[in-house]
């Protein structure tokens, strides 16, 4: 009799890797399955804020992050031209860390394997297959190899936002927005960073660094999607011009030393319903916003937890499958929904509204306000907290009485 897997996780990045490994390790036999064979790149943001990184003290897997020599980051740093707020990301001294990726999945698919999962590397799913309207299973293959069908009482969507499994199931969308920015990254030499995520932010452009391994910097930039055609003719004298921008920054730039090629993405924005029968999403897969604030990776690493604690209250029997995994959706739009409607009105790179420019010039000086704004960016305070009109009158107030 063909071997049934309580799951098959599709795709090993930052949502499949944990996914897999947080079911392994409740006891479920699950097979998690990659096109790509590890150590490799892939487009990211790179950055774990606070949140992504308590994640991976949890599971244990942190001091293999900081073993590989990436910096930590402690000082969230946010240019305006005339000011400039700089704060630190997390109220009990979590700091972020921003891991090539190549160092960052192997750890998580490492843990997976330990936990006791079945990893296929070079696997490539085909279809998925499907019982009347429940999804039971996948056909795929490796590489030379010919096509096999595996059984799992759930398939678990992993694989981006891109993802075959979504695309098998046609899941409801939600929430919609067109892509709203273009930006290329390169890492570089010689830039010193010095514990700080830089941001700036000048009209229709942003810019950010950051440190990660081998004593390299990531340099983002981007602008509007609508010139996305355009500025691709020059991406790098392009991109110089945003530096410009911010002279010392450019400057610093100009004595640093460009050690790879410019890489780019624009992406939509949209939710996804993430699960249905045989079947759920996570990561990227069921959730995308643009990257312009890097929620990306702690995103993927609160919906494996809460997709595995869902899935193991239906395979244990306390709770129905719908009513659990409805419970994974409902929580995790909650929690995100204040994020993504944050992320987007930054990614238009359209300036912020006369009483929000009132706001953040009297954030600045305020230690108090700019490590809360470094929070929201930290995803450890939910924007629509800090800029309820309770906390804006607030800042507001400590600006009237230091002008006094």
């Amino acid at each position: 009799m063909a071997k049934t897997y309580d799951a098959i996780v599709v795709g090993a990045r930052v949502a499949g890797s944990p996914t897999a490994m947080l079911l392994a390790r409740k006891g479920y036999d699950v097979l998690l399955v990659d096109r790509a064979s590890f150590p490799s790149d892939t487009i990211s943001t790179h950055l774990i804020h606070p949140p992504g990184i308590t994640a991976l003290q949890r599971w244990g897997l942190l001091d293999k992050v900081v073993a590989s020599g990436c910096p930590g980051i402690d000082t969230y740093a946010f240019d305006f031209g005339p000011f400039t707020l700089s704060g630190a990301p997390d109220p009990d001294g979590t700091v972020a860390y921003g891991p090539r990726r190549t160092v960052l999945d192997k750890v998580l698919l490492d843990a997976a394997v330990e936990a006791g999962v079945e990893v296929r590397e070079g696997f490539s799913v085909e279809s998925t297959v499907h019982e009347h309207d429940h999804v039971i299973g996948v056909r795929g293959h490796g590489k030379g190899s010919t096509t096999v069908t595996e059984h799992a009482r759930v398939v678990i969507g992993a694989d981006g936002r891109h993802s075959l499994v979504a695309q098998a199931v046609n899941p409801f969308q939600y929430h919609e927005k067109p892509p709203l920015l273009a930006a290329y990254y390169a890492y570089w030499s010689d830039l010193p960073m010095q514990g700080r995520f830089e941001t700036y932010i000048r009209p229709n452009r942003g810019m950010a660094a950051f440190p990660t391994n081998d004593d390299l910097t990531v340099v983002i930039a981007g602008w509007p999607y609508a010139e996305f055609e355009a500025n691709k003719k020059d991406i790098e004298g392009n991109l110089f011009k945003a530096y410009d921008l911010a002279p010392a920054f450019a400057e610093r730039l100009r004595a640093a030393a460009r050690e790879t090629r410019f890489v780019g993405t624009a992406v939509p924005n949209f939710f996804r319903k993430p699960y249905g029968p045989g079947w759920a999403l996570v990561g990227d897969a069921g959730y995308n916003k643009d990257f312009i604030t890097a929620q990306g990776i702690h995103d993927a690493f609160r919906d494996a937890e809460l997709c595995v604690t869902a899935l193991d209250e239906a395979f244990g029997g306390t709770r129905s499958f719908d009513a659990a995994m409805a419970d994974y959706q409902t929580r995790r739009d909650a929690q995100v929904l204040p994020m993504y409607e944050f992320t987007t009105e930054l990614a238009t790179l359209e300036p912020p509204p006369p009483d929000l420019q009132q706001l953040l010039a009297a954030m600045a000086g305020n230690q108090d306000a700019m490590d809360g704004f470094a929070e929201v960016n930290g995803g450890v305070t939910s924007p629509a907290d800090f800029f309820s009109p309770a906390n804006a009158a607030r800042i507001m107030s400590v600006e009237g009485a230091a002008l006094r």
